[in-house]
């Protein structure tokens, strides 16, 4: 690769919200964005001036319609791809107002983590579902 080409970085936020029976809340992706279909867990980019729990909150309540809080960052990670490198951090988050509507997502669903593996996510998410899943060691 030659030295005056560098990968754009994204930072990107994702939220790991868990309801009262510990099923976690995942999001399908547009037809039309990238990585059309595949499940993740809601988020997206942070945007200039935004610390990562604003850019969250501002994310979900844009797919969502919900309001959320952040409660702590959960993981980091590095995501290299054709073009560009994903800046991946995700936070626990619980819903503090709202009822969900599909509004910036094609989908949603509460699933257990056992059941994670059933859905098609992006590489970025692997790493969360594998903790998870208590497959990170």
């Amino acid at each position: 690769m030659p030295a005056e080409f560098s990968k754009r970085q994204i930072r990107v936020v994702a939220a790991e919200i868990v309801d009262e029976a510990g099923n976690y809340l995942i999001t399908q992706r547009l037809p039309h964005a990238a990585m059309p279909l595949l499940w993740e867990f809601p988020g997206g980019k942070v945007e200039p001036g935004e610390t990562d729990e604003q850019a969250l909150i501002r994310e979900i309540r844009e797919e969502l319609e919900v309001d959320i809080e952040v409660l702590g960052k959960t993981l980091a990670t590095l995501g290299d791809y054709d073009t560009y490198i994903i800046d991946f951090h995700s936070f626990s988050a619980r819903v503090t107002a709202g009822t969900l509507r599909r509004v910036g997502v094609w989908d949603f669903r509460w699933v257990r983590p056992a059941e994670l593996g059933d859905y098609r996510f992006p590489p970025a998410d692997q790493l969360t579902i594998d903790r998870l899943l208590g497959l990170d060691s």
